[in-house]
């Protein structure tokens, strides 16, 4: 165990913390799980970056870091579905998680193949449009302001969006490899 897998199991920990805080967004609750949303996020940057400059690249490491990911963003985009559909509908989480079901076994197809798809810089545009989805809404039930939902709103709609590329993007990867 290292430093930047800790940092992802931290990220997966974070989870029920957030998904208890939000259970009911009161203002003080939706800021903590702010909080607690931006500092987990935040660790995908470090156990990155830790791991590249202390060569500390592990397969556990590999498996660990996008699976946290995946389970952080999901889990927060199915609680704000919960808490209000109208403004995140289930539709639109359906295609970004559905993507991201679709993009994990391609990729884990392709391994088994010898074939390694990296991940491409708009996947990168995608994560960060979905965490400013999150941060938005969550912390909209702090600050009550419409141009949160506006921001919020318009970064859901980008994340669908660089979904659906990006995903296109590694089946095309995929498709070409095998060629």
């Amino acid at each position: 165990m290292n430093v930047p897998n800790l940092l992802s199991i931290s990220r997966i920990l974070a989870v029920p913390v957030f998904m208890v805080l939000m259970l009911e967004p009161t203002p003080e609750r939706a800021l903590w799980a702010g909080v607690v949303f931006a500092l987990a996020s935040i660790t995908d940057w470090f156990d990155g970056y830790y791991a590249r400059k202390w060569d500390q690249i592990t397969k556990i490491g590999k498996l660990l870091d996008p699976l946290a990911d995946k389970i952080l963003i999901a889990s927060a985009l199915i609680m704000l579905v919960n808490i209000d559909p109208d403004i995140v509908p289930a539709w639109m989480v359906i295609i970004i998680i559905g993507r991201e079901i679709a993009v994990t076994g391609l990729r884990a197809k392709a391994a088994t193949e010898g074939i390694i798809i990296a991940a491409e810089q708009l996947g990168k545009y995608k994560v960060g449009a979905q965490i400013t989805v999150v941060l938005s809404f969550v912390l909209n039930y702090r600050i009550g302001q419409e141009w949160v939902v506006v921001l919020g709103t318009a970064a859901l709609w980008v994340s669908v969006v660089l979904a659906l590329i990006s995903g296109v993007q590694y089946f095309t990867a995929y498709w070409r490899r095998l060629g």
